[in-house]
């Protein structure tokens, strides 16, 4: 495949994070390089051709980092090292010389909420209440009946505090025991993990996605979490309670703009945000009264209902709700939630990707969701994460959506020589790389035609965005630039939809079928079922 020089398409006083399109890999699913069943970094390495095809400006990849694997490395117990399973330092160098030399930038996952308990941080602070290392994390003796001190409770399900016999108190843990939560109100916890942030910064990483940033500072006070009115049978344990004192505490924003200034020592370096909280309080973490991320993730796409008017409504709220002279961004899909293809269905799929990649702000796509793939069934006995484990039968497993990468129709998907970590979709032997990418009308080949497409015009990269109408199940916004003008109409419907598009004279750019490009386009215009349109107005 033949590469794209990404950074050939510059754009006028922008930074690369904002007129780029960021794809997010989960290492363990991409490529297995030494067929042990398990994606590894020169797996990465071998298919950096392909994103370069693709035409990705940044590659953004999960934790790598040593981890006794409890949460498949969102529990580490090395902060400045690679565990063996995904290769060596070494080999995370030659990665990152080689994603540069294809002028990609790459993105790490930051982990400083929680270590792991097998952390040597945490193994000396569990040692005595003496331990220089005690006050690392967040310990606290019993309440007056003996059982954990409030009712704080873990997202992975049941209490957040767990009983060390040994020195007779509680440390706290959002996720799961063995992640315990570091006490980021302690500044030599602070020092310690900005130093971590330096070590991989001058490793040349372009950036960092900080997992869960709004839960670094608790209540100082630890006071119980009100119980949660919306709370539903069926939902996951820790929705019984709102997290008002275990999570999102004002003090946070110190800690984020004392990371800032730590970014800001280095040149265009990007700081994304992971923070899953409603859109009034998530614009937020753009800093108010001090500078904060560049990105505080978005996730809107994800949980929003696949409703034309109801998502024009939440871009117009979340457009105005951004700080004057901040970014917005947007997120389809990762590996916490079901994949596109899954929650709105093949053909919307295609009406998705036009959307992501139409919006004003940075983008970020999913390994995957680029050839469509679904989440996969997982058998009992194959069943890895822990969320599934620790509460059966919610469906709150994440290991659907992280199945291996299907590139070809060999066995195995040619990701691995062996037996994957977890089961291959069974459609991967007409849902591949090498297929779709020589289908003119595949969804492989939409999604390319689409990043370049947004690269071609800087209406679409950096111009301004302006809704237009919506009416049943179609939407239509303009994205401006200067002199350029292209209006997006998106049937969120399976039948066929005439629209009357405002002012609409022009050519058609591009359709999600893969069609009618250069057609004529009046204002009265027809949708063809599950169709988006992209039209440059004369």
């Amino acid at each position: 495949m033949a590469e794209i020089d990404v950074a050939s398409s510059a754009r006028p006083n922008m930074l690369w994070w904002q007129r780029g399109i960021v794809y997010q890999i989960y290492p363990l699913s991409f490529q297995d390089s030494n067929g042990d069943g398990k994606g590894d970094l020169n797996g990465i390495r071998q298919r950096l051709d392909y994103l370069g095809w693709l035409g990705v400006d940044a590659v953004w990849i999960s934790p790598i980092y040593p981890s006794p694997m409890k949460d498949f490395g969102y529990d580490i117990s090395d902060y400045c090292d690679v565990a063996p399973t995904f290769g060596t330092l070494g080999d995370f160098d030659e990665l990152v010389a080689e994603i540069h030399r294809r002028r990609i930038k790459l993105i790490l996952d930051f982990v400083p909420n929680h270590t792991s308990d097998q952390h040597q941080w945490f193994l000396e602070s569990r040692s005595s209440r003496d331990n220089p290392r005690r006050n690392w994390y967040i310990w606290h003796d019993p309440a007056p009946d003996g059982g954990p001190p409030n009712n704080w409770l873990s997202v992975f399900g049941g209490k957040a505090w767990e009983w060390d016999a040994h020195t007779g108190q509680y440390y706290y843990h959002a996720f799961l025991k063995e992640q315990p939560d570091l006490n980021w109100r302690n500044p030599v916890v602070r020092k310690a993990m900005y130093d971590v942030l330096r070590f991989w910064l001058g490793r040349g990483v372009d950036g960092f996605r900080i997992d869960v940033l709004w839960h670094l500072i608790k209540d100082d006070q630890f006071r119980n979490d009100p119980p949660n009115p919306g709370y539903r049978p069926g939902d996951a344990e820790h929705r019984r309670l709102l997290q008002r004192y275990s999570t999102d505490r004002p003090e946070v924003h110190e800690v984020v703009a004392e990371m800032r200034a730590l970014f800001n020592e280095y040149e265009e370096r990007v700081m994304i945000g992971e923070i899953y909280l409603p859109v009034e309080r998530l614009v937020s973490y753009y800093g108010l009264e001090r500078p904060g991320v560049h990105l505080p993730f978005n996730f809107q796409l994800i949980h929003a209902p696949w409703n034309a008017c109801e998502i024009d409504r939440m871009i117009v709220e979340y457009d105005r709700l951004v700080p004057e002279g901040e970014w917005p961004n947007w997120v389809l899909g990762n590996h916490d939630q079901r994949r596109i293809a899954s929650r709105v269905g093949p053909q919307q799929a295609r009406v998705a990707a036009m959307l992501l990649l139409t919006l004003r702000g940075t983008p970020t796509l999913y390994y995957g969701d680029e050839i469509g793939m679904e989440d996969v069934f997982i058998p009992p006995q194959r069943i890895q994460d822990p969320a599934e484990k620790n509460e059966p039968g919610l469906g709150l497993g994440r290991d659907p959506e992280r199945t291996p990468m299907q590139w070809e129709g060999s066995p195995h998907a040619a990701f691995s020589t062996t037996e994957p970590w977890l089961p291959v979709a069974e459609d991967f032997h007409r849902r591949n790389v090498k297929v779709l990418a020589e289908d003119p009308r595949s969804i492989l080949t939409l999604y390319k035609r689409l990043l370049e497409v947004r690269r071609e015009h800087l209406a679409l990269s950096i111009g301004h965005y302006a809704q237009r109408q919506c009416k049943g199940n179609v939407m239509v916004y303009e994205r401006s630039n200067e002199a350029e003008r292209l209006l997006i109409a998106l049937n969120f419907g399976h039948d066929t939809e005439r629209v009357q598009l405002p002012g609409a004279a022009g050519k058609a750019v591009m359709s999600t079928h893969l069609d009618r490009a250069g057609e004529k386009v009046d204002a009265n215009s027809v949708l063809r079922p599950d169709e988006g349109l992209i039209i440059n107005l004369a």
